[in-house]
This record gives C-alpha cells, sequence and structure tokens, in this order.
C-alpha cells in the first residue's frame, strides 16, 4: 500500500492531513452527540486530552503507516466541517473508512462527498484492493452513506473490548460501480 497523500480535492471540498493543531477539532468531533450516540463516548473533555488523543491516535497512523483522517474544510466559505480518512485496526485485515462531521453540517451530502474522495484516492493512487468500514446498526444514515458509496454488507463483527455487534460493511475495488 502507497501512502496517502497529504491534501484531497473535490467540488464543495477540502482534505487535508489531521494535524496537532486541530485537536480543537477533534474535541468538538469527540463530544458531538450523534459522535457520541454512534461511535461511543471517549471521555475527551478537553483540549489537551484531545490533543494527546491525536498523537497516540490519528498522527500515529499517518507516522506508522501512511494513512489517517483528514480535516474536512467547506472551499467556499473556510469553514472546518469534521474528519474523514482510513484507519488501521488490529483486528481488521485492511483499512477503514471513517468519517464524523459535526451535527450542523450534516445532510448537506458533504460526508459522501469527502468518503468518495477518500475511496477513490485508496483505489487510483495507492493501490488498495480492498476497503473496509464499520457501523453501529443503529446508523441508519451512516449505512445509507456507506450503500451509496458502493460497499455491501458483510455482517456482525465484535471489535475488540466491545459488548455488542457491529455490522462490517465492504468493498473490494476492481468489483465496483463508481457512484
Amino acid at each position: 500500500m502507497k501512502p496517502s497523500a497529504d491534501c484531497l480535492r473535490t467540488d464543495r471540498l477540502r482534505l487535508d492531513r489531521l494535524t496537532a493543531s486541530d485537536a480543537p477539532l477533534m474535541l468538538s468531533v469527540w463530544n458531538d452527540p450523534a459522535f457520541m450516540r454512534f461511535v461511543g463516548d471517549r471521555g475527551i473533555r478537553t483540549e489537551q486530552e484531545a490533543l494527546d488523543a491525536l498523537h497516540t491516535g490519528a498522527l500515529k497512523l499517518w507516522t506508522d503507516f501512511g494513512i489517517g483522517p483528514y480535516r474536512v474544510t467547506v472551499k467556499g466559505t473556510g469553514e472546518v466541517i469534521g474528519i474523514c480518512g482510513l484507519f488501521k485496526r488490529d483486528n481488521l485485515d485492511t483499512p477503514d473508512i471513517g468519517y464524523g462531521l459535526l451535527a450542523v453540517f450534516c445532510g448537506r451530502g458533504y460526508a459522501l462527498e469527502a468518503a468518495r474522495a477518500v475511496r477513490d484516492h485508496a483505489q487510483d493512487s495507492m493501490g488498495l484492493r480492498r476497503l473496509v468500514a464499520i457501523v453501529s446498526p443503529n446508523n441508519s444514515r451512516s449505512i445509507r452513506l456507506l450503500e451509496k458509496l458502493g460497499m455491501t454488507l458483510e455482517g456482525p463483527v465484535r471489535m475488540p473490548g466491545e459488548d455488542e455487534d457491529i455490522l462490517l460493511y465492504e468493498m473490494t475495488f476492481g468489483e465496483r460501480d463508481v457512484q
């Protein structure tokens, strides 16, 4: 797998590699009610805790694997609206795509647009052959997004340390229709 680019662009969005200066953004994302409901409460309540979590999580992904989340910014306004990118989890054999937008920016197609950019980059520039995503069974909006992205349900999966199953979606790049 080739490393991911530092910046991706779409018609409306700019995706830049997350940095330590994004701790305030991540604090907002991690404490967004929808994120907490569907992904979980990480117990991060201060910018310093967010910075520490970035160093041991997202920034470490970029260093160790050449992948990680991007800060998503609306081109026309400069508003930073959330994150989208690739993640590497110990119990999954391939990178998974993940995203989290601040609630005020949901429902405008931004998450799908950002996810398409990441998906296309993973296939076209990084040489990935397969991509997965994990999602709460209750998160119907995210499930619809993954299906629009061209992913199909693989089945339930139990993540380490969790009490409940989540859903695993996947796509193999040689077999999808770009949507």
